[in-house]
């Protein structure tokens, strides 16, 4: 089943990084998103905020972006936990739209 997210938005938020029991490290934050979409023939206004959350590489390069960044990000949406079915998008690929080149996380091949 297909399961992809791809969207550009602001970092507004960014949590200090913690770590799994296995040692790896977690990043949870939330992206602000702007545009216009069409919608059944008109534009429509699109504004959210969305909670997301990077493990390993994708957390390090968080850890490392300024709030205010703008970021294009790629991953897949999944339960917040098991207790609760709140969406996270968990982030894969990281790329900094501020000319850091050494911001992109390439996708695993």
């Amino acid at each position: 089943m297909l399961n992809r997210i791809e969207l550009i938005g602001s970092l507004i938020e960014r949590l200090a990084p913690r770590y799994t029991p296995a040692g790896v490290p977690v990043t949870e934050c939330r992206i602000r998103h702007e545009s216009e979409q069409m919608e059944a023939g008109s534009m429509r206004r699109v504004e959210c905020e969305i909670p997301a959350v990077g493990l390993g590489d994708p957390a390090k390069w968080l850890q490392a972006a300024s709030v205010g960044s703008a970021v294009k990000v790629t991953g897949f949406l999944a339960a917040k936990s098991r207790n609760s079915k709140q969406l996270v998008l968990h982030i894969e690929q990281l790329e900094f739209l501020e000319g850091n080149s050494n911001g992109t996380i390439p996708e695993k091949g």
